[in-house]
């Protein structure tokens, strides 16, 4: 009985497999299998990669809408999703009477919990749970149009207003240029029937994507992510768009943090009350954290500041400041803590400790002295699930008492220790581990892990 259970599910694996072996009979059959099958068929052609199948099958599309969901593409943007796009029609293909297409919505997002295509709620009007929000609007105007359009402008009539929803990521190669420019030829011919959606935008250069910004509505964009840019493009950027939950910059070029552009750049960021994420990394903030932690909203999330330079003045406030009184997770790591008052550190440790998950503060320069002042009240951040204090000059003795204290948060999974200063051989800044040593650690942290009961936490260093 259980063979015969699974024999369905072989013989259609075996029959999509041999239909695959051959594109032009793969795609002859598109006219005439059921609409039933083509969701298998999708993704046996998107895992072997048969580009003109997908093609063709974005044409014929019998649902309303199409994810590519939980399907892995080996680069962020490849051949295949490039091949989908090109199937896009916002013209019904002429002589197709055995299939007209019903695609709406095309989304190229990866989303492990997404389907191939969003249950019809009815026959009538389907939906789709991940279509744009700013796409309905536009897309109500166009059909309305289309409904008073007289016979003469057939043509005109016959277009369907899309969506094409995809992240986009900017990084100068040509695959990634190739794949921009089809969305923009394709764009451009639906003549304003195609709404792009890009939700997820990263740019790692502004080189070659001034096309695509200047056709790209940013109402859409949730995350930005930027790198190795001027302060001023990044403002320039800010300023087009309504709301974010994620800024990443990173490695920014600004030449004062006194001028004009800076002044902008924290004004249009101030308009962003929905950010519940900021990165800053390699962004030099000295004495300067309070004039951006001020027009940030009091809700925020995950802040990070790795490579900032932030002085003593701006810890103090950012131990007092509302904005950073919720935080999740904070990444203060590369900031090198090497004053005498850690009070403000450990205010912001008290205040944090109903809801810091994640704390990094690696290469901080902390030595036995002051990780042993925070001790107590990180041994108070009851939430906290990982911690990172990685290269740190911190001997054995005292990593021991720590991850000693550390036992007691029961919600701590991951720990990410220093390597002791006594397993370096020579001078410690050399880096030069012994690997018998460092091997000592590890057996000695786990013992102590086993007779405490705290084999759910993980304690990990980073080894050269």
């Amino acid at each position: 009985m259980k063979m015969d259970r699974k024999e369905p599910a072989t013989l259609l694996a075996l029959a999509i497999q041999s239909l695959l072996s051959n594109d032009s009979a793969a795609i002859h059959a598109l006219g005439e299998i059921p609409r039933e099958l083509f969701i298998p068929l999708f993704t046996a052609a998107f895992k072997g990669g048969h580009k003109k199948t997908l093609t063709e099958m974005v044409k014929t599309w019998p649902f309303f809408c199409l994810h590519i969901g939980n399907l892995s593409v080996q680069k962020p943007h490849g051949e295949l999703l490039k091949a989908m796009v090109d199937g896009l029609q916002i013209l019904p293909a002429k002589n197709c009477d055995s299939r007209r297409p019903k695609l709406r919505i095309l989304d190229l997002r990866q989303d492990t919990d997404c389907r191939t295509t969003c249950p019809a709620i009815s026959t009538k009007s389907p939906v789709c749970l991940y279509s744009c929000v700013n796409a309905k609007q536009s897309m109500l105007k166009i059909e309305s149009i289309n409904s008073i359009v007289t016979s003469e402008s057939e043509t005109q009539s016959s277009r369907k207003a899309m969506e094409l929803l995809v992240d986009l990521f900017f990084d100068g190669t040509l695959k990634e240029r190739e794949f921009i420019s089809s969305i923009v030829n394709k764009i451009k011919q639906s003549l304003g029937f195609l709404h792009l959606c890009c939700r997820d935008l990263q740019i790692d250069t502004f080189y070659d994507c001034e096309d695509i910004l200047s056709i790209l509505d940013l109402v859409c964009i949730d995350n930005l992510a930027i790198e190795q840019a001027s302060l001023s493009e990044v403002t320039t950027l800010l300023s087009r768009i309504v709301q974010l939950d994620s800024l990443s910059l990173t490695k920014i070029r600004f030449r004062s943090l006194n001028g004009d552009i800076f002044r902008n750049f924290l004004m249009h960021l101030g308009r962003m009350d929905h950010l519940k994420e900021l990165n800053l990394s390699s962004f030099c903030l000295t004495n300067h954290l309070e004039k951006l932690l001020r027009v940030l909203p009091p809700d925020l999330d995950f802040l990070y500041l790795p490579f900032c330079e932030v002085s003593p003045r701006d810890f103090t406030f950012l131990s007092q400041c509302p904005q950073t009184s919720h935080l999740k997770v904070l990444n203060l790591s590369n900031n090198p803590m090497y004053w005498e008052d850690f009070e403000p550190f450990q205010t912001l440790l008290e205040n944090l400790s109903g809801t810091l998950r994640h704390l990094e503060i690696n290469n901080c320069l902390l030595t036995d002295s002051t990780m042993l002042v925070f001790l107590p009240a990180l041994s108070h951040c009851s939430k906290l699930r990982l911690l990172s204090f990685a290269s740190n000059p911190i001997t054995m003795p005292t990593l021991m008492t720590i991850v000693q204290h550390l036992m007691s948060l029961m919600e701590l999974k991951y720990v990410i220790y220093p390597i002791p200063v006594h397993c370096y051989e020579g001078c410690y800044s050399q880096r030069q581990v012994d690997r018998q040593k460092l091997g000592e650690v590890q057996t000695q942290l786990k013992m102590m892990l086993q007779l405490a009961g705290r084999d759910d936490m993980r304690c990990m260093t980073y080894a050269w």
